[in-house]
């Protein structure tokens, strides 16, 4: 194990009130499992999963309840043992407010696992990276960070793709959440473990742990697993606090000094970028057997008694987590999933945990004033100066405004992470982020219905070259036909008229034969 400190940065940025004390006071508390478990169907990116149990089917802890469709999906398993209930729709954390397939799941206290379970694969080395491609795409595991991309996909880089380098990302660069620091703090060797997993699958290509440079704990911790695990090839890098300094691109190239271009992805580089919790899933799939049914979540904020980090099974009503930390405080309260910056709203308690909660944060009503009112632009720079991708946020903003989707796309308007950043320093309280949320959607809507119309164009085409095809085939049938008739009659006519000639030459005959005779 080594600790390096050459780091490049990456421009722009804010530095926020961090609020991360709060819930590292304690450890981690292990929720109970409750009656009911509320299990989204879709807690990845992706296809969502297809149910493979309906009401009245008994489950264990394991079972697969949801299937993956195809590649890009995950699948989904009951999170403790019990009755399906219903297989319906649900109310489900997302920006959206809409309800979601779930299977619904009458748990019965034994939390029982199944006797014919997937095997501990404790000797990982001699395994086939196929094989443990296949057994972390089997267990569920997604990426814990937020995104919830099925990991067995990105574990998945393709024949040309040469990974040069994983990284093990637990920066928590917004305010409040502390699950992944929890989990190197307390369980830092199943990070180390799923590491070198995922080591093993990828090629053995070099390993770096990015964790914040404040998070003293959780480095002590990670060096000691380093050690205990006898691991020397991997870095450890302590990055200091900037948001957002654990977005991806933001990461690699803070790490590298190498931007990941516009467009594109990390495996253009050649790297690979993980989070934490993603990692120490994956070791426990794999050495353990266990598919994803549980993740630490941070409940925190200023509306909540003992704000504290939980280990929780998948399908958990939020409410039960507000309970486990001491409750409400104060009076009237929002709920975010996620952090202040890019989390969204939550209009009540009772929903499930998911594969994507890293954090429930409480606030208080007070604490969240109504937003102020836009004032007009006076083009002062500073979302541009704080921008992490070097875009002109006040330019996109204008472009937006117009409705100039092709200007605001060609100013790199795909290239923006959404991290708020513009909108925080904003002194006229513009709207920006919203601004090129509803700009990208129109764009999506307005490139998807190109899509269609130009299917449809294609269709109508085929269509008409096969009406003419149809039309050339059913000609060249006629006239065959016809030709073949027309010979038909002509051989016809002509044996016709040769029986008409023998006939007058045998009636010939005869009159000669008659005339010699008399």
């Amino acid at each position: 194990m080594s600790i390096t400190r050459a780091l490049f940065g990456f421009p722009g940025g804010v530095r926020l009130p961090t609020h991360k004390h709060a819930s590292t006071d304690s450890p981690i508390a292990t929720l109970p499992v409750p009656p009911e478990l509320v299990i989204p169907l879709s807690q990845h990116a992706g296809d969502p999963a297809r149910a493979t149990v309906s009401a009245g089917d008994t489950v264990h802890r394991g079972t697969i309840i949801g299937r993956a469709p195809g590649d890009f999906s995950a699948a989904v398993h009951a999170s403790s043992s019990g009755t399906v209930t219903a297989v319906e729709n649900r109310p489900v954390p997302h920006p959206s407010g809409l309800p979601e397939p779930c299977v619904v799941i009458r748990t019965d206290g034994h939390d029982t696992c199944p006797a014919d379970g997937p095997e501990a694969l404790t000797d990982w080395l001699s395994v086939s990276p196929a094989r443990l491609r296949r057994r972390v795409a089997d267990s569920g595991v997604t990426g814990l960070g937020g995104a919830t991309f099925p990991a067995a996909v990105k574990l998945t880089p393709g024949p040309d793709t040469d990974v040069t380098l994983l990284v093990v990302n637990a920066i928590e660069c917004e305010p409040w959440i502390t699950c992944d620091d929890a989990l190197l703090r307390e369980h830092a060797m199943e990070v180390v473990t799923g590491a070198r997993i995922m080591r093993h699958i990828l090629g053995e290509p070099a390993v770096v742990i990015a964790l914040e440079a404040e998070k003293r704990a959780a480095l002590d911790a990670l060096n000691r697993a380093l050690d205990a695990a006898g691991e020397t090839d991997m870095t450890v890098t302590p990055v200091p606090v900037r948001y957002p300094a654990g977005g991806e691109k933001q990461l690699i190239q803070t790490l590298t000094g190498r931007e990941v271009p516009s467009g594109g992805l990390p495996l253009d580089l050649g790297i690979l970028c993980h989070n934490a919790g993603t990692v120490a899933a994956v070791a426990r799939a794999v050495e353990h057997g266990e598919p994803l049914t549980e993740r630490i979540v941070t409940v925190a904020g200023t509306g909540v008694g003992q704000p504290r980090n939980f280990r929780v099974r998948l399908g958990t009503p939020v409410h039960r987590l507000i309970e486990a930390a001491g409750g409400y405080r104060g009076q009237g309260h929002r709920l975010i999933v996620g952090g202040p910056m890019m989390g969204f709203a939550l209009e009540h308690d009772n929903v499930p945990v998911t594969k994507g909660c890293n954090c429930i944060l409480v606030t208080e009503a007070h604490a969240v004033p109504p937003p102020e009112p836009a004032l007009p632009c006076i083009r002062c720079g500073d979302c541009a100066d704080a921008c992490p991708v070097r875009l002109q946020p006040q330019q996109l903003y204008w472009h937006a405004l117009g409705r100039d989707y092709e200007s605001i796309r060609e100013d790199g308007l795909f290239d923006c992470i959404e991290c708020g950043a513009c909108a925080y320093v904003c002194p006229s309280k513009l709207p920006l982020v919203g601004m090129y949320r509803h700009a990208k959607s129109a764009i999506r809507t307005a490139d998807e219905d190109q899509r269609f119309a130009e299917q449809a164009r294609q269709r109508y085409a085929f269509r008409q070259a096969r009406l003419e095809r149809e039309r050339q085939e059913q000609a060249e049938r006629r006239r065959r036909k016809k030709e073949a008739l027309q010979s038909e009659r002509g051989t016809a006519a002509k044996a016709d008229r040769k029986a008409e000639i023998q006939a007058a030459v045998a009636r010939a005959r005869e009159r000669k034969r008659g005339g010699g005779e008399s």
